[in-house]
């Protein structure tokens, strides 16, 4: 016997929902398949559903597009902090600075390597303490590091923290949607699961046959298991032998 899929997608709960509801709309109501105060509850509820579908999906979107924007500005910030280090690093190796100055970025004293600059965290901590250092060094008199100068590594640290910020209120708009978007999947589903119980409770004197066709009618979906799909191949295939 095929058994009842309920939807498990936004599209297909619409089409469920929207096929009841057209269905009430196009009958009277002592031929309903289901009571009036669900059809009330379906008509109420479309419309509010289907508009938080469009603000999830315009939320996630545009966060996708400007994340692509986000990434080139982490990028490059990141190139000129690293840059930076590895410029100031040669300095100390040609004996302009001792290796005691890496102490005033955060840096160890004997660490020449490049720091982990690869999460969002690494690289707003680094880019402070780099650009905190210089400017302190700066205001001691002592000579800047250039090619990069650390005017340049700010300018394109301060754009990567903008975009940052800017990208989290996105995807915090994109989580409440999502969040209130959820919260309408559960009721959607509590509706469609009333609607099709109220239906099959309506043709429950029928055959089965005929009781599923007119339920799908309201948008129920009839499903057959694999075992089930097997042995209507194997029908299939041996009526021609049988009447032929």
């Amino acid at each position: 016997m095929p058994y009842r899929r309920l939807p498990n997608t936004d599209s297909a709960r619409i089409r469920a929902l929207k096929a009841a509801y057209d269905k009430g709309k196009s009958i009277p109501p002592f031929h309903l398949a289901y009571s009036q105060s669900t059809f009330a509850k379906v008509e109420l509820f479309i419309n509010s559903f289907e508009k938080a579908m469009a603000q999830y999906k315009a939320a996630y979107n545009h966060q996708v597009e400007k994340g692509k924007d986000y990434q080139q500005v982490m990028k490059r910030a990141k190139l000129y902090v690293s840059h930076f280090i590895q410029v100031l690093n040669m300095a100390i190796n040609r004996g302009e600075h001792q290796p005691s100055v890496r102490e005033l970025y955060g840096m160890d004293l004997d660490e020449s390597r490049i720091p982990s600059l690869n999460t969002e965290k690494d690289l707003i901590e680094w880019g402070k303490k780099i650009i905190d250092g210089e400017m302190m060094r700066m205001r001691k008199n002592q000579p800047p590091i250039t090619n990069p100068t650390i005017a340049i590594v700010k300018v394109r640290y301060e754009q990567f923290i903008e975009v940052y910020n800017h990208q989290k209120i996105l995807q915090q708009n994109t989580q409440r949607t999502l969040k209130e978007l959820n919260t309408l999947r559960t009721k959607a589903d509590e509706i469609i699961l009333s609607i099709w119980n109220e239906v099959e409770t309506y043709y429950t004197d029928l055959p089965d046959d005929e009781k599923r066709e007119k339920a799908t009618e309201y948008g129920l979906i009839y499903v057959y298991r694999k075992n089930e799909i097997k042995g209507l191949n194997l029908l299939n295939r041996s009526l021609p032998n049988l009447f032929g």
